[in-house]
């Protein structure tokens, strides 16, 4: 799967169902996935949007993103 800023959180969610907790270990922060209202949001939601929720240039979180498919992915 590509994996850019336009890319919808909930399809990455769905192709890589272990990132939830990859990404809280990166920032406490995601773990609004968790919770009631983050499941209502990332419905629409897309990387570029998380990203700049969370405070983080887009690039980097793509890079953090990639890092993490190519580790578990092995």
């Amino acid at each position: 799967m590509e994996i850019n800023e336009h890319t919808k959180i909930k399809d990455v969610l769905a192709a890589y169902p272990w990132m939830p907790d990859a990404l809280i270990q990166i920032d406490e922060r995601f773990k609004i996935i968790h919770n009631p209202i983050g499941k209502l949001l990332i419905r629409t939601a897309t990387v570029g949007d998380a990203a700049k929720k969370a405070g983080y240039p887009v690039g980097q979180v793509l890079e953090e993103l990639n890092k993490l498919i190519a580790k578990h992915e092995g």
